[in-house]
């Protein structure tokens, strides 16, 4: 009998198993499925297709935690986490194994209830598809999965793959799905909703496929906006023809990250389903791109382990933002550099830098850094190499696993150059290289300036000097106008606000087309001088979420007796999917007594109504924020924070565990939140 030893790896919580993919090669995995929202689990069976690459007397298959398993004409074992499949099994052989299993799953597979429906959606990087469906762990054994799921007809399921056929039943519909080409089972995605969608078709024939909520009609272009554009721009930059069938997108309420990859199928949170007002504050086009990237370098081609993660994210990050210069210019995708070196550089302050070869690395080093390393390589090694090195490394090594020194070769081959001491510097060591950074970014007019104006005496209050000075105008200074320079020097100046030109560069501020602007008058002054105060008034006019919610505030706080008159022009305005406007208007409202106090409980019971549990968890998360600072927690509110306490979402689950806490130290809190959490056990 031959054992198997495991090989933990683990990186921000995502666990590889080095496990039996010398031995045994999983090629196709045929499922059908079940999916029941009432008892929230999955009845279906699997057939593997596999090849045995060594003589051995057993296989298995992971599945945590399922309620059934049954492999019917075989001998086999499920210890809770693993069906051991026992057999004479010979190299050079392929075999079939049908795996039939009822799952009731804690993560990777998550049901959600929302206003008048409900959701279903997958996400198994980090959580394991094991956990919903009998699939191999290990990222190293690609697999082609097929999914047919039945499902009630009133919903829309999308999966993997291209959508081959429907089978109308007497109440539900089952989706079948093909894949065709292999893919990790991490990357295996399901997501049932209440769907419209729209096609466009990519330049090179691709069908892109944009679900929507069906409310959401209006939403779908801002949205959306750039896709075809980005998706044209990356086939052509990279090299190599987008690799699968078809390209969906598909938004879910409380996801647990911004986007998730999955193969042909990417499901992202539903806070990015935005309005034209809310593009320039916050949108998708970075997610969008990144996600999108992601379809060559992390599904194309995988990482062997987590000391290899870079080639998932840094290339996804790097690739991201060629794209967003495709659209937003040489200064854009300059500053965005710029933006990840402070990260960095904050990173390395606190003593945190990591090597990128580190698979314990953070986020910040295996994004952001890995991004710098391809801009760094490419300006080495130039553009000719670099693009076909690229090309050889995804075309080489498709629907397979890599390694850095797989591309590093490939880059050396095409440039002639010797990179080991690139490796060692970039990727292997924990410095960074702050100096060779800092060059880089003089290259770029902007974030010369930016680097100038943050690490050197220009552009600083010195009345001795006539050198360094704030100038009385940013478009006569600054001709070129990108809006970094222009919101840096205008917050270089209200720390100074008796300097002789300020009173200039705020009235040509005010009088600017720029939204960037308008956010930083309206974040620098909160306290509001009498000769600007018609001109700070004129902001809940702008088009932006984030420039009204600051305004509302400052307002209401700097100019009490026309507080009625603030809180009527902005009651019709909710902001953002969190709502931050309506909410901050809700608080305000219910702070104002004489602001309709017949309907002073009716705003109140909104506010409450926001933390209930079919709610969007930042939604939830801004209403208890408010009524914690109000200090009036009703025990409906209570019992929906309680119930927070509990939810999928990491981040969303501590805010309410320690809003609870500290709402646990409050006398008239303390019995009521006890009890509710002791029902909640039961």
């Amino acid at each position: 009998m031959r054992y198997f030893f495991l090989l933990f790896i683990t990186f921000l919580g995502f666990t590889v198993n080095a496990q039996q993919a010398d031995v045994v090669d999983f090629v196709k995995a045929d499922v059908s499925l079940t999916v029941d929202i009432e008892k929230q689990g999955v009845l279906g069976h699997v057939e593997f297709e596999f090849n045995i690459l060594k003589n051995i007397d057993s296989i298995f298959i992971d599945a945590k935690d399922f309620k059934m398993i049954h492999v019917p004409g075989c001998n086999f074992n499920y210890d809770g986490s693993k069906i051991t499949i026992k057999k004479s099994f010979f190299k050079g052989k392929s075999y079939k194994a049908l795996v039939s299993f009822i799952s009731n799953p804690k993560k990777a597979l998550y049901f959600l209830d929302k206003e008048n429906s409900h959701q279903i959606w997958t996400q198994g990087q980090g959580k394991y598809t094991s956990n919903w469906l009998p699939s191999i762990d290990d990222m190293n054994d690609k697999i082609e999965f097929d999914l047919s799921v039945t499902y009630d007809s009133d919903y829309t399921v999308v999966a993997n793959g291209k959508l081959t056929d429907k089978q109308i039943n007497k109440s539900t519909t089952t989706w079948h799905y093909n894949m065709q080409k292999p893919m990790s089972s991490y990357l295996v995605a399901l997501a049932i909703g209440k769907y419209d969608k729209t096609v466009i078709t990519s330049k090179s024939g691709i069908p892109i496929e944009l679900y929507y909520y069906p409310e959401d009609s209006a939403k779908v272009e801002p949205t959306y906006r750039y896709t075809k554009q980005m998706f044209d721009y990356l086939e052509e930059e990279i090299g190599v023809n987008y690799p699968w069938q078809n390209y969906k997108q598909v938004p879910v309420q409380d996801f647990l990250y911004s986007g998730m990859e999955n193969t042909s199928c990417t499901i992202f949170s539903d806070d990015f389903i935005i309005d034209n007002t809310s593009f320039i504050d916050k949108n998708y086009v970075n997610v969008n791109a990144h996600e999108l990237a992601h379809q060559w370098f992390g599904d194309l081609v995988t990482e062997t382990s987590g000391t290899h993660h870079w080639l998932h994210e840094g290339f996804a990050t790097y690739y991201a933002l060629l794209a967003e210069r495709d659209i937003f210019g040489e200064d854009y995708y300059y500053n965005k550099l710029y933006d990840y070196y402070q990260e960095l550089v904050a990173q390395d302050d606190a003593g945190q830098s990591t090597a990128l070869l580190n698979p314990k690395s953070s986020s910040t080093t295996f994004y952001k850094k890995g991004a710098w390393v391809l801009h760094m390589l490419r300006e080495k090694v130039g553009d000719s190499a670099f693009k076909t090195a690229v090309i050889n490394y995804l075309e080489k090594h498709a629907y397979k696993n890599v390694e850095t020194n797989d591309f590093i070769r490939e880059v050396e081959t095409t440039s002639g150059q010797d990179l080991t001491n690139f490796v060692d510097k970039w990727l292997a060591s924990d410095m960074l290289l702050v100096n060779e950074m800092i060059a880089a970014l003089e290259d770029n007019e902007t974030t010369l300036f930016l680097l100038t104006m943050k690490n050197n005496p220009y552009l600083r209050f010195r009345k001795d000097s006539t050198d360094n000075y704030i100038p009385s105008s940013l478009v006569t200074r600054f001709p070129k106008g990108y809006y970094p320079i222009q919101v840096a020097v205008l917050e270089e100046a209200f720390t100074k606000p008796d300097y002789p030109t300020f009173n200039d560069l705020i009235k040509e501020a005010f009088q600017s087309d720029n939204i960037k602007l308008k956010q930083a008058l309206a974040a620098n002054m909160a306290k509001i001088p009498s000769e600007f105060k018609s001109d700070y008034e004129a902001l809940l006019d702008d088009n932006s979420y984030v420039t009204k919610e600051i305004a509302l505030f400052n307002l209401w706080a700097n100019v009490p007796q026309q507080r009625n008159q603030y809180l009527d022009k902005t009651k019709l305005i909710y902001g953002f999917n969190d709502y931050n406007v309506r909410l901050l208007w809700l608080a305000l409202a219910i702070a104002t007594p004489d602001y309709q106090a017949d309907k002073t409980q009716e705003f109140y019971d909104e506010m409450v109504s926001y933390t209930a549990s079919h709610q969007p968890f930042q939604r939830r998360q801004n209403a208890f924020s408010y009524l914690n600072e109000l200090g009036l927690f009703n025990k409906m509110a209570l019992e929906n924070l309680v119930q927070a306490s509990q939810h999928h979402n990491w981040r969303f689950k501590s805010f309410a565990k320690e809003l609870l806490q500290t709402l646990s130290e409050n006398e008239n809190y303390k019995s009521i939140i006890s009890n509710l959490q002791e029902n909640n056990k039961e």
